[in-house]
């Protein structure tokens, strides 16, 4: 059967079940997007900006309802993406990108948008294709799908030339769609049985957990139980164990994690790490100190030894690894007693640590604590919380509990700002039953605010809230500890109302405490009955730092040899005191 590229395109994205196409037409893509306008199942979304829609695609992947799909130009369209594709690869998320390519069948060089756009991704994808003739289309984009699906997941890209698009050709033998291919499990059976011996004999065992993890919250709730042990999480990893379980202690490692996991981690001996790569964020740049017996599972053997010693690596998919460890770890007799007293430290640590939140002075500014705080009571378990990169992450991470497995979303390790807007308007659509708020930093909103108007024409209910104190703050703060000044860290003016107003969001203000409830009530209930974006303009008080920041800060100034480290404080000092 003779047909275009185009066509067969739409027919493979539908058996491998996308839902979503995020991106903009262009003279390269245009039968592609007449295609997907007679598909039943698959709806292409227009955006302002193809970074943007490479984080609606990132969003929609990480709800784990469909895999996150772009059709875009080439060129341009390629490199305006590629900071969304970069985040999906450093974060292990799948992606498949699909642009269109300039005509092969003419011999002339020099076309519009012509360029090497695979040596360009080759270092942020799992893969690049061209296709060259049409019989190749469907096989390749089953071949990309799982590629990206399989092991540790990540983004493919598939170049279709416009020439193919346009003209018919032999669309070759049928070929069957990929079926998901079943959990790898690597590790032997003695690595597993080790690993089990080093769980069972600790005095103090303790769980930390990663993104790899997402999918193994039972498992990883038996094995907490089971030891007694209590479970801190990567910032990626947040919603892998539930935040209202007694033995969650929260975010982090080492100086720079809450007070729960510092109190109930200080003495392990032996610690089970599942699907984390121990990166920068996630260790309090490398401000953390491993125990003797640690225990690492992960997908990909490579994350093995590159930053801490493991006594036992079980390499494999985390569910299917912690199924066989919670079969070879029996009962643990001491498990008990000391599940009561990490779960009392827990208890009170936390306690602790939100009341001296409460009591911080914010001088008639809107309390972070406070807002987090009436932010879950009103929020139903099963609603998305979308971050952004900025100080209000690691304020959420600390402050906000996730209840859900995938309720909390946030660009990680590429950490890139102005993933929220869009992000938030991905999850919308691969749960549309369900709420999805953003909390973004007034810098990170400013890059990708007009995206709000995507969220207009598809008439999603969403509520974007907008911590607005005028600075980039994470890096003010920095500044401000290192240099006592903000060079290039304070923002301009901005009118937020005016961005809704533009965008055909509804405006509200949370100007003090005494807004909170109220706001939150009324932009939840407007965004459920309007089906049209809340823009939020949050009086935020940041002048309380987390302990992620006050961690790092320390830990990175300590590293610095006795000279360097007395001439930055000296000069932090006398900028302090000359002005």
């Amino acid at each position: 059967m003779s047909r275009t590229a185009a066509s067969m395109l739409r027919e493979a994205l539908e058996n491998v079940g996308v839902k979503y196409a995020f991106g903009i037409p262009g003279v390269h893509n245009t039968e592609i997007y007449d295609e997907l306008a007679r598909s039943d199942s698959i709806t292409p979304v227009l955006v302002t900006h193809e970074g943007a829609g490479a984080f609606m695609a990132d969003a929609v992947s990480r709800s784990g309802t469909s895999l996150g799909t772009l059709v875009i130009v080439p060129a341009a369209g390629v490199t305006h993406a590629a900071s969304g594709i970069g985040e999906a690869f450093l974060d292990g998320i799948p992606l498949l990108v699909i642009a269109g390519g300039i005509r092969r069948d003419t011999g002339r060089r020099y076309q519009l948008h012509d360029m090497d756009q695979h040596a360009l991704l080759k270092p942020i994808t799992k893969g690049t294709w061209l296709v060259e003739r049409h019989a190749d289309v469907i096989p390749t984009i089953y071949e990309a799908v799982r590629v990206a699906t399989s092991g540790e997941p990540g983004p493919v890209f598939v170049e279709i030339p416009v020439h193919l698009q346009l003209l018919t050709g032999d669309e070759g033998p049928a070929v069957a769609a990929p079926v998901q291919e079943a959990a790898p499990v690597r590790c032997t059976t003695g690595q597993v049985t080790a690993a089990a011996e080093l769980l069972r004999n600790a005095r103090s065992p303790t769980l930390f957990v990663g993104w790899g993890a997402v999918d193994a919250t039972a498992e990883i709730t038996a094995l907490a139980e089971r030891l007694g042990a209590p479970v801190a999480t990567t910032l990626q990893g947040v919603s892998a164990f539930a935040a209202n379980h007694p033995l969650h202690a929260g975010f982090c490692l080492g100086r720079a994690a809450v007070p729960a996991v510092e109190k109930s981690f200080a003495a392990t001996d032996c610690m089970l790490a599942v699907g984390t790569r121990f990166s920068e964020i996630a260790t309090g740049s490398y401000g953390w100190t491993p125990p003797a017996g640690l225990v690492h599972v992960d997908i990909n053997p490579a994350v093995f030894n590159a930053n801490y010693p493991a006594a036992v690596a079980l390499e494999g998919d985390a569910k299917a690894v912690l199924q066989l460890l919670l079969r070879a770890l029996g009962e643990v007799p001491a498990a008990g007693p000391r599940r009561a007293q990490v779960e009392g430290t827990i208890r009170e640590q936390k306690a602790a640590y939100l009341e001296e939140w409460l009591r911080h002075d914010t001088k008639g500014r809107v309390s972070p604590a406070r807002f987090f705080a009436s932010l879950r009571r009103q929020l139903p378990d099963e609603a998305t919380v979308v971050l952004d990169d900025g100080n209000h992450t690691f304020l959420a991470v600390e402050l906000m509990p996730i209840h859900r497995s995938r309720g909390l979303i946030s660009p990680t390790d590429f950490n890139c700002m102005g993933y929220c807007v869009p992000a938030t308007i991905g999850a919308r659509l691969a749960r549309p039953d369900l709420p999805a708020v953003g909390i973004v930093g007034d810098g990170a909103f400013r890059m990708t605010a007009m995206e709000l108007a995507t969220a207009t024409a598809q008439e999603l209910g969403l509520v974007v809230f907008v911590f607005n104190d005028g600075e980039l703050a994470q890096i003010a703060q920095a500044q401000e500890i290192q240099f006592n000044r903000k060079t290039c860290a304070v923002l301009g003016p901005l009118d937020i109302a005016g961005v809704a107003q533009a965008t055909g969001a509804k405006f509200l203000r949370i100007a003090s405490d005494g807004d909170i409830d109220g706001v939150i009530r009324d932009a939840l209930e407007s965004a459920a009955r309007d089906r049209r974006p809340v823009l939020v303009d949050v009086n935020v008080d940041y002048s309380k730092r987390t302990r992620f920041t006050e961690g790092i800060v320390k830990t990175n100034l300590e590293r610095f040899d006795f000279g360097t480290k007395t001439r930055l404080i000296g000069r932090a000092l006398w900028r302090r005191l000359s002005g």
